[in-house]
């Protein structure tokens, strides 16, 4: 019987190279020369600090572009929507979250009860295993999952006939 995995995961790597790519431009650019400005990666968090809130939002404008060139989507983050003053820095902080969670994972769930395919879907841990007769039919719930409105961005892997 066909089946694959929902997952949601973040490309560790490619976050690496995100910040490093965008602390490059951040050493290039002119208007934070003699700027106290960083992007730095401790695990999932990638912390934003400078001197002015509106350099901390130039940050986050430049990293956001480094991770729409890397394929790595902002939609699955968690930001606060103030910044941290301390001193005289501003800071923020951007946690990416790994592994589908429970509330989402019943959505999904629910999408694809609701699409009439037929499928079967359950939930384990924190991903989701489809399973159904015909490999068009999972072609087609990816489709579905795809175009559906979910806050969180989701991979589809271990597909198997």
């Amino acid at each position: 019987m066909p089946t694959f995995d929902i997952v949601s995961e973040v490309d560790r790597v490619e976050l690496k190279n995100a910040v490093d790519n965008a602390n490059r431009e951040l050493t290039s650019r002119f208007d934070f020369r003699g700027v106290d400005a960083s992007i730095e990666l401790n695990e999932l968090t990638v912390k934003l600090a400078s001197e002015s809130d509106f350099q901390v939002q130039q940050l986050y404008d430049i990293f956001a572009n480094h991770c729409a060139k890397r394929n790595l989507s902002l939609a699955g983050t968690e930001t606060p929507e103030n910044l941290t003053h301390s001193g005289k820095t501003f800071s923020t902080t951007i946690t990416f979250r790994q592994g589908i969670e429970q509330p989402l994972a019943k959505q999904i769930n629910k999408l694809i009860k609701d699409s009439k395919l037929k499928v079967q879907s359950s939930i384990q841990g924190d991903k989701v295993r489809v399973s159904g007769k015909k490999r068009d039919d999972l072609q087609q719930t990816i489709a579905m999952l795809r175009q559906a409105d979910i806050e969180q961005p989701l991979q589809f892997e271990n597909f198997r006939d």
